[in-house]
Parts: structure tokens; C-alpha cells; sequence
């Protein structure tokens, strides 16, 4: 297995989230979403890195309430942009040599499970590119702004992607070099992968590596967590498992 350098990217807006508080710090289990997110990550002992990338309006609060925890555990912070790429940028752009896989991990999919994640880095490893995704079972609509119905969609061979997405280092520094020649806006990592002509395996994941996006996410990521055996610790977990959040 190649060295892992992860970047979990914690600088979106919450736009869909309501309510004051941004959704990466809405606590699932008790526990922030980001440094739940972070913890899948931080005693692998194949990641030589972890990059968390932030707002710059929420800068000062992340030192000030978790900077101590986050230098503890060996954790670099980094300041996002505007939209995703340009966050996700700005870590690659910290990333060290030593890494030959990147690893990008949204912070509001603190569900990911460890198999999935030594899947899907052994998937890259291999290939050199490779993300999590589950098939698609519902019925897909395409519908209008008048909330109309237009067509009927097959869901045969629609899935939904996923994180952790795992690019070889050259390749996704490459494909993050020449994003200004894909037209629109990219929605994740493998689209920019996938536009300069290398292509990207899928490793089946399933559902409950859920994205949060609306409040009552939150209950439904409790459910799936506690719904699962306690994790065997591998070692000490320091501030994440000592510190009061």
C-alpha cells in the first residue's frame, strides 16, 4: 500500500443546512462532524498525512476551540476558497512529496466505515485513481422548476459518487493544474480526473456512507453509527477520545 496523504475538506457554506450553526460542527455522536470525519483517518497507519481544510471566516474559532487538539494529533490546517476545487486546491497545494496517493474526504460523510476506506485506497494503490460509490435503487426523475415531472430517467448504470476519492499524487496535482480547461463547475475530484483522459474506478460502497446536507441528516447518521459494533482502538487516540468538545 502507497503512503496516504488525506484531505478532508470542511470549508463549505451549509447553505442547505439551516439554522446558525454550520452543519461541520453540528455534533454527531457527540462529537463535531469534522473531527469525526477526521478520525477515520488519523491512526491509519498508511496516511504519513492529514490536511483539514476550513472556511477563512472560521478560521479563528478552529484555532481557538481545537488548534491544541488538531497540532496534537499531527493534524495541518489549511484556509479554503470560494467554491470546493478551489479548497481542495489550496490542500493539495500543502500535500507532502512523501505522499504517492491523495486522498480527498468530505468532512460531512463522518459515516464512512474503515473497510471502505482500505477498499478503495487499495483500489487507487492499483489503478491509480479510484472512488466509493453506491448504484442508484430509486426511480429517477428528471422535474421541472414548476416541480413537474419532465421524463423518467433508467437508473441502470447511475450511481452516486462518494468519498474518500484516492488519486495518485502526479495524477490529481495534474488534473487540478488543468481544471481551467473543463467547462462549469466541478462537482468532485474524479470529474476533473476523468476530463483529462484517465480513467476512474468505482469501488461499491452503500448508503449509509451518507453525505450530510439538511438537519435531519443528522438523526439518520446517529442511527447508523449506533447501529454499528464499537470500533477496536489502534492505538491512542489522544485528544479526539480525551478532549471534552
Amino acid at each position: 500500500m502507497g503512503k496516504v496523504a488525506v484531505i478532508v475538506v470542511a470549508a463549505g457554506r451549509s447553505e442547505r443546512f439551516g439554522g446558525n450553526e454550520k452543519k461541520t460542527f453540528a455534533k454527531i455522536d457527540g462529537q463535531p462532524m469534522f473531527l469525526r470525519s477526521l478520525g477515520h483517518f488519523v491512526n491509519r497507519e498508511d496516511v504519513v498525512q492529514t490536511i483539514l481544510v476550513i472556511a477563512p471566516e472560521d478560521q479563528e474559532d478552529v484555532k481557538a476551540k481545537y488548534g491544541a487538539n488538531l497540532g496534537f494529533m499531527g493534524i495541518k490546517l489549511v484556509v479554503g476558497g470560494a467554491e470546493r476545487a478551489d479548497s481542495v486546491a489550496q490542500g493539495l497545494a500543502a500535500v507532502s512529496e512523501e505522499a504517492e496517493l491523495v486522498a480527498i474526504h468530505d468532512a460531512a460523510r463522518p459515516c464512512v466505515t474503515e473497510a471502505m476506506i482500505d477498499a478503495v485506497f487499495a483500489e487507487a494503490a492499483k489503478t491509480g485513481a479510484a472512488i466509493l460509490g453506491a448504484p442508484i435503487r430509486g426511480t429517477i426523475k428528471r422535474v421541472s422548476d414548476a416541480k413537474v415531472i419532465d421524463e423518467t430517467i433508467s437508473r441502470d448504470g447511475l450511481w452516486e459518487a462518494q468519498t474518500p476519492q484516492v488519486f495518485r499524487r502526479s495524477l490529481i496535482l495534474d488534473a487540478y493544474n488543468r481544471r481551467s480547461e473543463l467547462s462549469g463547475t466541478p462537482t468532485d475530484d474524479a470529474q476533473l480526473v476523468e476530463a483529462i483522459g484517465h480513467p476512474v474506478s468505482v469501488v461499491e460502497s452503500d448508503f449509509t456512507n451518507l453525505k450530510i446536507t439538511t438537519r435531519p441528516d443528522i438523526a439518520l447518521a446517529n442511527a447508523i453509527i449506533k447501529s454499528r459494533p464499537a470500533p477496536r482502538p489502534k492505538g491512542p487516540l489522544g485528544a479526539f477520545e480525551e478532549a471534552q468538545w
